[in-house]
């Protein structure tokens, strides 16, 4: 049958494997019990990437052959003559990542050569993509912490927590380590630094005295001795001698204080 391989596994079981050509590339559909399926999957393909085909995204079934990812790379293939091997279709100012017919992602044009080469896993409301063996946090690719808070460190203007184009995303809270918690019906800000574990600084009613007062400890321990390097909050919003007033009135954990490494 036309796109079906004979293969067979170690254990010296035989499965179908199926593949088509389209525009000098190779493509695997996938692995298959039985020499049918294969054919099917084969035909499936050939009817999307056929000329005159108006198979969209929209009409895959739970039913299909194909899986929905390998459907997807299809579809963009045919449309935009480009062959990715993850589930995107591009658009003329940005691109859509399926993670599932109802769950897409949506990315500026400048984000596709990452992600046509990360495959993004989705766990509750995160994004992770595998980065050199571990597990990278999308959001942190724009700015967003691990910890920030949806509203009060970032925003999605127009509501849409999928759409990740930077023209959405207002980033509120930059600092490092500062994070947003509530506290008693209100917003507050606490600050730790990581030494051989992570030490609180303190809390704090201000952002920008948050970013100063993490900037604070992590002179404080350099004083002390720590030999580590520590990334410094940029604080442009206040003036270099407000900035100055605050930081010697600031008041930040004795455990920093008085910490030897």
């Amino acid at each position: 049958m036309n796109g079906v391989y004979t293969a067979t596994k170690k254990n010296g079981e035989t499965y179908y494997r199926s593949s088509i050509t389209y525009k000098r590339k190779h493509i695997s559909l996938g692995s298959y019990q039985n020499e049918l399926l294969a054919h099917l999957a084969y035909r499936a393909a050939a009817g999307i990437l056929s000329e005159d085909s108006d198979i969209t995204i929209e009409d895959y079934k739970d039913t299909s052959v194909l899986d929905f990812e390998k459907w997807v790379i299809l579809i963009n293939f045919r449309d935009n003559h480009m062959y990715l091997g993850n589930p995107i279709y591009v658009r003329p100012k940005y691109f859509l990542y399926y993670l599932s017919p109802e769950h897409i992602l949506k990315f500026d044009t400048d984000d596709l050569f990452y992600y046509s080469s990360h495959k993004i896993m989705c766990r509750g409301n995160h994004y992770f993509v595998a980065d050199y063996g571990m597990q990278v946090n999308i959001a942190s690719r724009y700015g967003i912490k691990n910890y920030a808070v949806p509203g009060k460190d970032f925003e999605f203007l127009n509501g849409d927590p999928c759409d990740f184009r930077r023209e959405n995303l207002l980033i509120k809270n930059t600092y490092h380590g500062v994070r947003t918690i509530q506290e008693k019906g209100s917003y507050k800000y606490a600050v730790r630094v990581h030494i051989n574990g992570y030490f609180k600084v303190g809390v704090y009613n201000d952002i920008t005295h948050a970013a100063i007062a993490y900037n604070k400890a992590v002179d404080v321990l350099h004083q002390n001795g720590l030999k580590k390097n520590y990334s410094i909050n940029y604080v442009d919003s206040v003036s270099p001698r407000e900035y100055a007033e605050i930081y010697s009135t600031l008041k930040i954990s004795k455990k920093i204080m008085e910490y030897k490494p």
